[in-house]
């Protein structure tokens, strides 16, 4: 049997393209692969619900049995090496483990201190924010926001999990796109100011900005990401520093109806205000 370890985001994500290619690869269940390979019954669900470490053996085993060679094997092994580690640091633009780990998330609590987060963005804005990065390619623009849209599907989920976006009011000054662009993303925010808290802009801005993804039977996660890594943390005095941040800004926010107004405020600002000289983030 294979023995049980604490999952992480990627260790979840290793077990579930484990399963995909066993559903796309063959015609077999879990079990008859066990019986295949002379596995205990449970360990194919372990494995494929990323709870078992598998060895060597184990992946080109079960890799073998899908019809893939050495060569995907060796790709394979190294994408996946540092699937259970405490710290995961991946390239940008890897979404599949965040939409994973958001979306098997029962709470999650974000931080955002120059842009307005993901999941409640306005699709116009979410292309606007690709643009500014540098992205000119339409077909390198169209995968992210749409990939971006559809994560926000878990907020339409029935089971759907509780939700807090804290925006630091440097991020609705940040303009991304034309007034239409912007009003309309001030609108989105309104629309779900009751998940969404204003920090105001007096506020000292002391983190670039942090997700806390909690689950119902696994730890908890930390992620960051900057232009150039993306980080996720399952270090447990690192949570609880997470989760000391989270406190904090429940102390200092905006409740729900303060924020609506500050919110309503943006929406309803003179076209001139938002051109006038003043200090501009870039």
């Amino acid at each position: 049997m294979a023995q049980s370890t604490p999952s992480t985001a990627y260790s979840r994500d290793l077990g579930d393209e484990l399963r995909r290619l066993r559903e796309t690869c063959t015609d077999l269940k879990g079990h008859e692969v066990a019986a295949r390979l002379g596995w205990d019954p449970s360990k194919v669900s372990t494995i494929e619900h990323g709870k078992a470490r598998p060895s060597e053996i184990d992946l080109v085993q079960f890799l073998t049995m899908c019809g893939k060679d050495i060569d995907y094997f060796e790709d394979f092994k190294r994408r996946y090496r540092n699937a259970f580690d405490e710290y995961i640091v991946q390239l940008p633009g890897n979404l599949r483990t965040v939409a994973m780990a958001e979306s098997t998330a029962t709470k999650i609590f974000s931080y955002n201190t120059l842009t307005v987060p993901g999941l409640v963005q306005t699709s116009r804005y979410a292309e606007c924010l690709c643009r500014a990065t540098g992205m000119t390619l339409e077909e390198q623009i169209s995968p992210l926001v749409q990939a971006r849209m559809d994560r926000q599907a878990i907020l339409k989920k029935h089971d759907r999990p509780t939700c807090l976006f804290y925006i630091h009011e440097l991020a609705l000054r940040q303009r991304f796109g034309d007034d239409q662009v912007m009003a309309d993303q001030y609108l989105q925010l309104m629309f779900n100011a009751h998940i969404v808290r204003i920090v105001s802009a007096d506020v000292l801005v002391n983190s670039a900005g942090i997700l806390l993804w909690e689950y119902e039977k696994a730890m908890p996660i930390a992620y960051a990401e900057t232009d150039l890594t993306q980080v996720f943390v399952q270090d447990r005095g690192a949570i609880a520093r997470t989760r000391l941040i989270f406190d904090r800004l429940a102390e200092v926010a905006l409740d729900e109806e303060q924020s609506r107004r500050k919110l309503a405020e943006y929406v309803n600002l003179p076209r001139e205000d938002l051109h006038a000289p003043g200090p501009r983030l870039a």
